[in-house]
């Protein structure tokens, strides 16, 4: 049977992908370089379920180490890859910035290169709402300008589209982009606004709310974005024939190449998912607020015209009804007793 690879399956939106593809009855190959950036215990305990599925392999690999990744190129038939490993968050970025260049980058174009020269049949990888950068002009298209990000995060993000788009020219290899909008969800990163929120009011700390809390946010359930990814991954972009080269659009190209928003398209109040998380613990949070923080965009909302006319997309899950069950799942993964 032929494979597919997943970058990144031991991070939050790589189990849950994976978890979703090997129940679907798919061969995964997960690669991780399990990575300090948070704690790895949680990437652990997420490999463990993945691992009970016959049809799961699992390689520690770093996406730099070119000839380790070369190896599992030429050891497995892979049909289709899916990147989801990536140096992620946006306020690290200013501070350690140079992981970004190394996993996102050189990580990114030793995957993206090695799908070309084994001949995989489509390419899809993670993008990210924050490429909207300085565009206030809301819901965001995918026809957007991107050329404005405010952090470097967004920046390589950026690059990724603009390598794939390259290779997709030069080489015809069928790429997707995939702009995520704030992904939540059991299993979630610790490093994510609902997983400190929750944690310090639990332990009666003082939770930080940017901006003063004029926020807002398209929080999307990571069931949503599963389905878009699954969607995504089956949907092979083929060559657009009638390409307008005189009036070119963003996010479009005569290349098998395509990018689309994958969100909840609603824009949720900061302050409101705040109450969500306080309402279920029964326990009001203790608030620092703050001023915006550099390289935060203020509000983000999705357009998803464009996913649900070609895949079929549907976000269905609501916020009240997402902020639970990752409450439930907090409550019941770290032992904490109501």
């Amino acid at each position: 049977m032929k494979k597919i690879l997943v970058t990144g399956a031991a991070g939050f939106i790589g189990f849950h992908t994976s978890l979703k593809l090997l129940k679907l009855g798919k061969k995964v190959i997960g690669l991780d370089n399990l990575n300090n950036y948070y704690d790895p215990n949680l990437k652990l305990s997420r490999l463990k379920i993945l691992q009970k599925s016959k049809n799961f392999t699992f390689k520690k690999i770093d996406l730099k180490d070119e000839k380790k990744l070369k190896k599992i190129f030429q050891t497995n038939k892979i049909e289709k890859v899916l990147n989801l490993a990536a140096q992620a968050g946006v306020r690290y970025s200013l501070i350690n910035p140079k992981s970004y260049i190394d996993t996102n980058l050189v990580g990114f174009f030793n995957l993206i290169d090695l799908s070309r020269k084994y001949k995989v049949k489509h390419f899809v990888y993670a993008s990210t709402s924050s490429v909207y950068g300085l565009t206030t002009k809301m819901p965001f298209k995918e026809s957007s300008t991107t050329d404005h990000p405010i952090q470097l995060y967004a920046a390589t993000k950026k690059s990724n589209e603009l390598i794939a788009h390259s290779y997709s020219y030069i080489y015809k290899l069928p790429t997707t982009g995939l702009r995520f909008f704030t992904v939540y969800g059991p299993w979630g990163r610790p490093d994510m606004a609902l997983f400190k929120f929750t944690k310090n009011i639990l332990s009666n700390k003082k939770i930080e709310i940017f901006n003063f809390g004029d926020h807002s946010r398209d929080f999307t359930y990571i069931d949503d974005i599963v389905q878009g990814i699954v969607k995504s991954i089956n949907k092979i972009p083929k060559r657009n024939k009638n390409f307008n080269f005189s009036h070119p659009k963003l996010a479009e190209s005569s290349a098998p190449f395509t990018v689309y928003n994958i969100g909840n398209g609603k824009k949720v109040k900061l302050m409101k998912y705040i109450s969500e998380i306080e309402k279920y613990l029964n326990k009001e949070a203790k608030k620092n607020y703050k001023q915006l923080q550099k390289g935060d965009i203020k509000d983000t909302h999705s357009n998803l015209q464009k996913i649900k006319k070609n895949l079929g997309y549907k976000s269905k899950t609501s916020v009240k009804k997402g902020v639970k069950n990752f409450l439930n799942w907090y409550l019941e993964y770290y032992k904490i007793k109501r």
